[in-house]
């Protein structure tokens, strides 16, 4: 079983762009088109997530495995190197994949990230309550999925297309394909141990209105070797909140490593 994903029209090397948890492949709906100037977008749709297949297995949910997943979209496309772009939980896997594999990574760009950047703490809080967040979504389906933080039912600054197309997108989460995520996604996403490992050129775009990333953003900024950092005055959301200073903060960084 593989995940779904698509090419998109554009000019220049391959983009894989990374979703988040609740949301999926729309969210880059007001990002596609603008970017597709300095490349070839390629979109994926996670397990469980927007009609995405959701396996039985729990290893298929291990961070590890995305990478698997992704090098063999890379593979089919035909192509040596290409760049990356993760979102919340997406940029968790994306970096994973640059740190596991630098050598097909031209650059990489990553969006604020708790999952990617929790310290033990948080790790343990997250494989405690593993389970029972698990077990409401089963049980509870569609409307406890409406009810945890993060849906994007709880936006408030996003343009009324783009929310309609995140809410049809929710419509086709599967409660099965979410409940694994947070068994075996979360609770091994981070990557903060090994940040200082980065070789290739990275650039956080980081959304200065949320809080709680403020001392992560911080510590990324002083432990990742090669990195870039753009703060945006918006939150977590700032491709879909602020989408023409994402999208110049992103297509100026491709231009930049492509000129090296």
């Amino acid at each position: 079983m593989r995940i779904p994903w698509e090419v998109h029209p554009g000019s220049g090397p391959h983009l894989l762009l990374v979703h988040g948890f609740l949301t999926g492949p729309s969210q880059w709906q007001a990002n596609l088109e603008a970017l597709s100037a300095v490349c070839k977008p390629v979109t994926v749709t996670l397990w469980g997530h927007a009609g995405a297949p959701s396996p039985r297995s729990g290893a298929s949910y291990d961070p590890r495995h995305y990478v698997v997943q992704f090098e063999r979209i890379r593979r089919q496309l035909g192509v040596e190197r290409w760049y990356l772009l993760g979102y919340s939980l997406g940029a968790s896997l994306t970096l994973r994949y640059a740190l596991d594999r630098p050598e097909r990574v031209a650059g990489h760009v990553f969006t604020n990230s708790t999952s990617a950047l929790a310290d033990e703490d948080q790790i343990s809080a997250w494989k405690e309550g593993s389970a029972a967040s698990a077990a409401r979504v089963r049980e509870g389906g569609l409307r406890a999925m409406e009810r945890i933080a993060v849906h994007p039912r709880h936006a408030r600054r996003l343009p009324a297309p783009l929310y309609r197309a995140l809410m049809a997108d929710a419509a086709r989460h599967d409660p099965d394909g979410i409940a694994n995520t947070f068994l075996h996604t979360t609770p091994a996403a981070s990557v903060r141990r090994r940040i200082g490992e980065n070789g290739r050129p990275a650039l956080l775009v980081c959304g200065e209105r949320e809080r709680r990333f403020r001392p992560l953003r911080d510590y990324v900024a002083e432990h990742m070797p090669l990195l870039e950092i753009v703060d945006l005055p918006a939150g977590h959301g700032m491709n879909m909140e602020l989408p023409e200073g994402f999208n110049q903060a992103v297509m100026g960084f491709l231009r930049r490593c492509l000129a090296i």
